[in-house]
C-alpha cells in the first residue's frame, strides 16, 4: 500500500477518514499494519500489501481460487496478444491519451489483466476486489508507485465520495447478488464530470438454452477444487467436439453453446496451448460463480438513468456495455 491512499479510504460503514499504526515498511510500500478510524470504532487489516476490508470467506471465493491458479493467463504480456487491450478500450470508449495522469478506480479486478492495461497508460490506478484473487493482482503488478489494491465489497467501498476521473467494472456486475445496486454503488467515487463504464452478460432469448444455466445449479455448488479437477478432465474431450460443431457453416456459432465448454477457437489469435488453458479458466468461470445474473440492454439503461447520469450509451460489442458521464 501506497501511503498516499489515505487520500481516497474512508470507513466502508461509517464513511469516516482512517488512520495508520502498527505499520511495517518495505521497498517504500506499506507491507503490514492497522487502518483505523480516530474513534477507534472500526479497524481494518493491511496484511501482504493489501488494506482487507472484508472477510476471506465470501461469495466470490471461486473467483480467488480461479485467478490465483490462472494469474497471468489473461495478460496481453503473457499471451502476446492484445485481447485486454483491445477489450478494454472499445468497451470504455477512451484513449490512452485522456487516461495519462489520472485518477482511476478499478472495481472487480481479478488477476489484473485490465490493471495492466490502465497502468501502462500512465494513469494512477486503486484496484479493488472483492477475492482473494488481489493476490495474483499484487504478484502480477507491485510495487508500483502507480497502484494500490484493495479487497473491499462493491456495495461498501472504502473509498471516499468524488475521488475519482474514471471509474470501470467488467465482467463483475453479472456475479454479484444484486447487480443493480452494486452498479449504483460505483457512481459514488466518481467525480463530477467524471466517466464511467460497465459490463454485463447480456440477457437474451437464446440465454435459456446454453448448457452452463443447466449445469450450474449443481456445479455453483461443488468444492472449487473439486470442481477444477472435474474441469481439467472434461475439456480435452468437449473442446475438440465443441471446435468441430463451432466450424459448421452458418448455425456452428451457435450450436456450440449447446456443449459446456470454453471455446475461443476463430475468436482469439490463440495458440493450441493458450486455446485449451482459456477454455479450462473459463469454463470453470462458467460453472462456478454463485451468482449469475444477465440484463437486458433496456434495463441496463434504466439503471444509468435513475442515478442521474448523462451521455449514456449501451451497446454489444461482445458483454452488454455501458458508458455514461456524472452530471457536474
Amino acid at each position: 500500500m501506497n501511503r498516499g491512499l489515505l487520500d481516497f479510504l474512508c470507513c466502508p460503514v461509517t464513511g469516516k477518514p482512517l488512520q495508520l499504526k502498527e505499520t511495517e515498511e518495505a521497498a517504500g510500500e506499506i507491507w503490514s499494519g492497522v487502518l483505523y478510524t480516530p474513534d477507534g470504532e472500526s479497524e481494518y487489516p493491511i496484511v501482504e500489501g493489501i488494506p482487507r476490508f472484508v472477510s476471506p470467506d465470501n461469495y466470490a471465493g471461486n473467483f480467488g481460487f480461479q485467478w490465483n491458479k490462472f494469474r497471468q493467463t489473461q495478460l496481453d504480456s503473457t499471451t502476446g496478444v492484445l485481447l485486454s487491450y483491445d477489450r478494454f478500450y472499445k468497451s470504455t470508449e477512451w484513449s490512452p491519451d485522456e487516461l495519462r495522469g489520472k485518477k482511476v478506480l478499478e472495481v472487480g479486478c481479478g488477476a489484473g489483466r485490465f490493471t495492466e492495461v490502465v497502468l501502462a497508460s500512465g494513469a494512477s490506478v486503486v484496484s479493488v476486489d472483492y477475492s482473494s484473487a488481489v493476490t495474483a493482482c499484487w504478484q502480477n503488478h507491485k510495487p508500483n508507485p502507480s497502484l494500490d489494491i484493495l479487497q473491499g465489497d462493491i456495495y461498501h467501498l472504502p473509498i471516499k465520495p468524488e475521488t475519482f476521473d474514471y471509474v470501470y467494472c467488467l465482467g463483475v456486475l453479472q456475479h454479484t447478488p444484486d447487480p443493480k445496486n452494486a452498479f449504483a454503488a460505483l457512481t459514488g467515487p466518481l467525480r463530477r464530470g467524471g466517466k464511467i463504464s460497465v459490463d454485463i452478460y447480456r440477457k437474451r432469448k437464446l440465454t435459456v438454452f446454453w448448457s452452463k444455466y443447466w449445469i450450474r445449479p449443481f456445479t455453483k455448488r461443488m468444492d472449487p477444487e473439486r470442481l477444477f479437477r472435474l474441469v481439467e478432465k472434461v475439456v480435452p474431450l468437449l473442446l475438440p467436439i465443441s471446435i468441430l460443431v463451432g466450424r459448421v457453416p452458418l448455425l456452428g456459432r451457435k450450436l456450440r453453446y449447446l456443449i459446456p465448454v470454453a471455446n475461443y477457437d476463430g475468436i482469439f489469435p490463440l495458440s493450441r496451448d493458450q486455446l485449451h488453458q482459456w477454455a479450462v479458466l473459463d469454463t470453470f468461470d462458467m460453472l462456478s460463480p454463485t451468482h449469475d445474473h444477465p440484463q437486458s440492454a433496456s434495463r441496463l439503461f434504466s439503471w444509468f438513468e435513475e442515478v442521474g447520469l448523462k451521455n449514456i450509451k449501451v451497446f454489444k460489442p461482445a458483454h452488454l456495455v455501458g458508458n455514461a458521464v456524472k452530471e457536474e
